[in-house]
């Protein structure tokens, strides 16, 4: 509020300044609806404005409508303020100089409505080297999804103030990411940690974006310095870890990470885990891996649905003694009939071929 006060001061204030260039009606109405909106009688101010008797296409009907604009947006109507100041703007009689500073503030009610296109387009000359102005258009094309365009901006905006606050480098961190620059996201990512080198969340993020480029002994070696300093995360973030290598299309990663958090007890192996540890380890082809999982966790449980994971993985090795017996134990278990038929006939002829050829080849 005391930035939006000094905007409505210095709009007052260059009105007062083009005073002698307007009929002398228009400018007391403009300086007592100023002193009711300093007083917080805004209907009095309005009043004032909608009573000055501006000539239509003057520069005072220009003034009344920038001062009806200031009016609407003290009020917290942003959307009444855009329409004032856009006609204000429209209206072709306001100076390169006072245009700068509308343009700014035209810019900033639209930020707050969300109509970032608009934004770009009314800040498209302004003087980049202004923190406000390099903000603004940061936002906006972020909102746009434009985050190349936001990215540069942004970097200028840090160069230039070393100590901006954190989510100037949160900007830079997502961003980056969104653009799978992994590696300019983790730079950023290790500024915000010697800011906050106590804070869980930042070492969990750093262990995210090296996962996400790939490096999951890198993200795993973060996440044991971070619990070596005595931080601790909580198992769901953890998971959430694994998930995000995961759903990235990263199966092998993630089972190098999931693997690595259950020897270092990071992680409590739990049947679960482990069963999403085959899963993981089946999905990036480790099938004798994962094999070895699912018979450990079926011979525990003996589910029929691990039996059948165990069957099918060593089908797909060939492994048809080994995929029967599977099956064997899977309709033990009780596991559907018909499935378990179909599997086994299917193994069943090509360990029958497997023994003809052999024959063959014995002859």
């Amino acid at each position: 509020m005391p930035r939006l006060l000094l905007v409505l001061i210095l709009s007052f204030a260059s009105a007062a300044q083009a005073a002698q260039s307007i009929a002398p009606g228009v400018y007391s109405a403009l300086q007592e609806a100023q002193s009711a909106q300093q007083r917080g009688d805004y209907g009095a101010a309005r009043k004032a404005l909608q009573g000055a008797g501006a000539k239509p296409g003057s520069i005072e009907q220009a003034l009344v409508w920038r001062s009806l604009g200031y009016l609407a947006w003290a009020q917290g109507d942003t959307a009444d303020a855009v329409r004032w100041l856009d006609k204000a703007l429209a209206s072709g009689k306001l100076d390169e100089q006072t245009l700068a500073a509308e343009r700014a503030n035209l810019a900033r009610l639209y930020l707050a409505e969300g109509d970032f296109a608009r934004v770009v387009s009314l800040l498209k000359g302004a003087d980049q080297q202004d923190a406000d102005i390099l903000r603004m258009l940061v936002q906006a094309y972020q909102g746009l999804g434009q985050h190349a365009k936001a990215l540069p901006l942004a970097e200028r905006y840090v160069a230039a103030n070393p100590r901006a606050e954190d989510v100037w480098l949160q900007l830079l961190v997502a961003g980056n990411a969104e653009l799978k620059r992994y590696s300019a996201a983790e730079r950023w990512q290790r500024q915000l940690l010697l800011r906050h080198p106590d804070q869980p969340r930042s070492w969990r993020q750093l262990a995210g974006l090296q996962q996400l480029a790939g490096a999951d002994e890198r993200a795993l070696a973060t996440l044991r310095t971070a619990y070596a300093k005595g931080l601790r995360f909580s198992e769901a973030e953890l998971d959430n870890l694994v998930l995000l290598a995961a759903a990235a299309g990263q199966p092998w990663q993630a089972a190098r990470l999931l693997d690595g958090m259950l020897d270092a007890g990071l992680l409590q192996g739990s049947a679960a885990r482990r069963e999403r540890l085959a899963q993981l380890w089946w999905q990036a082809r480790e099938r004798s891996t994962a094999a070895e999982l699912y018979r450990e966790l079926a011979a525990r449980s003996g589910q029929a649905k691990l039996w059948m994971n165990l069957a099918q993985l060593e089908l797909e090795q060939a492994h048809w003694q080994a995929g029967l017996e599977a099956l064997r134990k899977a309709e033990r278990a009780g596991a559907e009939r018909r499935q378990v038929r179909a599997w086994r006939e299917w193994a069943e002829s090509e360990l029958s071929f497997e023994r003809e050829r052999q024959v063959a080849r014995t002859n």
